[in-house]
């Protein structure tokens, strides 16, 4: 069994090596793409079983925003949704034998948590202008500036340590079972990957949200700093 921390390299694309994580990568890609599409091709104002249940699914994730953050669900839907069934299906992909999850490998979730790092400065910057987003690292005030951009980074760093750690000890210890006990005797550890894969991608959506909901809300201006409202017509006219 190899590293976690060596890639296995498959073959080279000119200088650039191209890993068995970054196969199964695009294919999880791909598989969401089409999917995706040929699930959403044909939606009705009455809707069948099959829309029924994407229906289901989509409310589902915007009651989990709601309830999580209490922000609108719409603009972080496609993002938060996107990324909780790329890692759900990454995790559960260690079932299929031969194929290690590419989540069980540091630059993968290396480059989810630069997702999410860059998602929380797009969306604080899209919600509070520029001006909002950096003056959040300033509260309460500006000796707080090196500890808030520590903590913003500490965070992210905390994220993808907490998922590559937990994916890749199941790995580990299916396959150190199945070589010492055979391949039947895994079956309930198996069951438990599953259960542990779901709630990984669970954790990491949820935690995104809060820190990207954070920072939208730092970001916006306060009364403060907003302009005062104009007087009543009466008054003015007094």
């Amino acid at each position: 069994m190899n590293s976690p921390l060596q890639a296995n390299v498959l073959f080279q694309l000119g200088p650039v090596p191209i890993t068995e994580a970054v196969i199964t990568t695009w294919a999880i890609m791909v598989i969401l793409i089409l999917g995706s599409f040929l699930l959403a091709r044909h939606l009705d104002t009455l809707p069948g079983k099959r829309q029924a249940i994407l229906e289901l699914i989509v409310a589902t994730l915007d009651i989990q925003i709601r309830e999580t953050s209490g922000a609108a669900p719409a603009p972080y839907r496609g993002f938060i949704g996107t990324l909780f069934l790329f890692i759900l299906i990454a995790n559960w992909s260690s079932l299929i034998p031969g194929i290690t999850p590419p989540t069980a490998q540091l630059e993968t979730d290396a480059a989810l948590a630069i997702l999410v790092f860059l998602s929380i400065i797009w969306f604080g910057i899209s919600k509070g202008g520029v001006r909002g987003y950096f003056k959040s690292f300033a509260a309460p005030n500006l000796i707080m500036i090196p500890l808030n951009i520590l903590e913003s980074v500490t965070r992210i760093f905390s994220m993808f340590v907490r998922l590559f750690g937990n994916v890749m000890s199941g790995v580990f210890v299916i396959g150190i079972v199945a070589s010492l006990a055979g391949l039947l005797v895994p079956i309930p550890l198996m069951a438990l990957d599953l259960l542990t894969g779901l709630v990984q991608a669970y954790i990491f959506a949820v935690l995104a949200m809060v820190f990207i909901t954070a920072t939208v809300e730092e970001s916006q201006p306060t009364v403060k700093d907003s302009p005062p409202a104009s007087p009543p017509l009466e008054e003015r006219e007094s």
